[in-house]
């Protein structure tokens, strides 16, 4: 599915600086800042408009998923192509993931973020977390699994369980690409399906400065800006040691692929402002791989990646996962061992992997983390230290969880040979000259 690319003017060319989405969503983010500060009931009660967003654009993500999966497989029409493009980005993500595990647990043991907290088993409220606790005793390895096959083919699409529709999608592709000329009109049906979709998110996307201020104004109104100075070293801790990782780790996976990390953090700038707002990088889902190919990368790798990416490429959980436990560990007094250390990994290594960007996820694989370290050093109940902090620092999940998604497509791209990088140059070159209004654009007709 290809859609014409808009001409790369500066955002203030062409129409007014007040109709540009990322500076109506800055906008909308500051005023939900505001009004919790200052009206913390009257912000509460917009909970329901960063709800409504996130609510139309997860009705799109089954459909949108699923065309352009098929579409993607379909059109590269070798199975063995798929494979081979499907076994290159899960080796990336293991790679990149490991790292990110890694990098939490080095970060943990050097900053002793929780050191000195002095909390004991009595002073925990393990009914603050229950919740939380019996959905991560619930997700079982077998259950885990279970779980990932729909009841009926079209009950991926009423649940929109992310795994689940890439199982379905997955095997559709394969089918149809089999079918050979035989399944060329279903090619051509799925591609103006997903035409038809694209654009309806076009048009929700529009509405981001209202969600991003609904959700924002409530989590202020809700936990207070006080809350942001409570357990502030974990927090800092947390986001520079993300930002170290884009930097650092994306940054030279970039410079090897042959883009800047920074100009690439331009490029997607409206997309990091709403996730900044909602906490959830599925908001931008459909939007970022509109993006990537806009950037040169191919329709099939773009299929394929950033939708398995968003269940098998969590940097920002994985980096959250061992930074929390060992904050934890250490708030609670528990000395880890070697041992319990590699089981933290190999855990959180599994656990992350349905995280799909939705917002609290990663709380609840880290209570999953948590209950499977040998001798429970760290009871469960200690989550209670960080309950009222978790949702300022999903929004740091989010964020590089979407990043990295990003680079882990244009890294497969090119490692495949199907980067076009006449137009990464062009794009690279003056990031912030590019549209990003889905809604306005052309698409490209659909050759008979």
């Amino acid at each position: 599915m290809q859609h014409a690319t808009p001409s790369a003017t500066a955002p203030g060319s062409s129409q007014p600086w007040y109709k540009v989405l990322y500076i109506q969503v800055l906008i909308a983010i500051a005023l939900g800042v505001l009004l919790g500060y200052v009206a913390p009931d009257a912000a509460k009660a917009m909970k329901w408009l960063g709800d409504a967003f996130i609510a139309l654009i997860k009705m799109m993500i089954a459909p949108i998923i699923f065309c352009t999966i098929v579409h993607g497989i379909a059109s590269i029409g070798d199975l063995k192509k798929v494979g081979r493009v499907g076994l290159k980005a899960l080796i990336y993500f293991e790679v990149v993931s490991s790292l990110a595990l890694v990098i939490g647990v080095i970060v943990g043991e050097i900053v002793q973020p929780g050191a000195g907290f002095g909390a004991t088993a009595e002073q925990l409220d393990a009914k603050a977390v229950a919740g939380y606790v019996s959905k991560a005793q619930a997700d079982s390895t077998v259950a885990h699994i279970m779980a990932i096959i729909p009841k009926s083919y079209f009950d991926a699409f009423a649940g929109g369980d992310l795994l689940q529709i890439l199982l379905i999608s997955v095997l559709t592709g394969v089918v149809i690409t089999g079918l050979g000329d035989r399944g060329k009109p279903a090619i051509h049906a799925i591609e103006a399906a997903g035409e038809i979709f694209f654009r309806i998110i076009g048009m929700i996307v529009k509405l981001a400065p209202i969600g991003a201020f609904g959700a924002m104004a409530y989590t202020i109104g809700q936990y207070g800006i006080g809350k942001l100075g409570n357990l502030a070293g974990l927090v800092a801790t947390f986001y520079l040691t993300s930002l170290l990782f884009v930097l650092v780790v994306l940054g030279l996976i970039a410079r090897f692929s042959g883009f800047s990390i920074l100009k690439f953090l331009a490029y997607i700038k409206d997309e990091l402002l709403i996730v900044l707002g909602t906490s959830s990088s599925e908001t931008v889902l459909p939007h970022m791989m509109q993006k990537m190919k806009r950037l040169g990368a191919s329709d099939s790798v773009v299929g394929l990646v950033i939708p398995t990416g968003y269940s098998f490429n969590l940097d920002g959980t994985n980096i959250y996962m061992t930074l929390a436990t060992l904050f934890l560990a250490q708030a609670v007094g528990a000395d880890l061992s070697f041992g319990q250390y590699a089981t933290i990994i190999a855990v959180a290594m599994l656990t992350s992997k349905g995280a799909s960007g939705v917002t609290g996820a990663g709380f609840i694989t880290l209570a999953a983390t948590l209950a499977a370290i040998p001798g429970n050093p760290v009871p469960v109940a200690a989550m209670a230290l960080i309950l009222g902090i978790d949702k300022f620092m999903s929004e740091c999940r989010a964020l590089t969880n979407l990043v990295g998604n990003g680079v882990a497509c244009v890294v497969v791209s090119r490692w495949e040979g199907e980067l076009d990088p006449v137009k990464l140059r062009e794009v690279m070159a003056n990031p912030l000259a590019i549209g990003t209004e889905i809604a306005d654009e052309k698409p490209v007709p659909v050759a008979p």
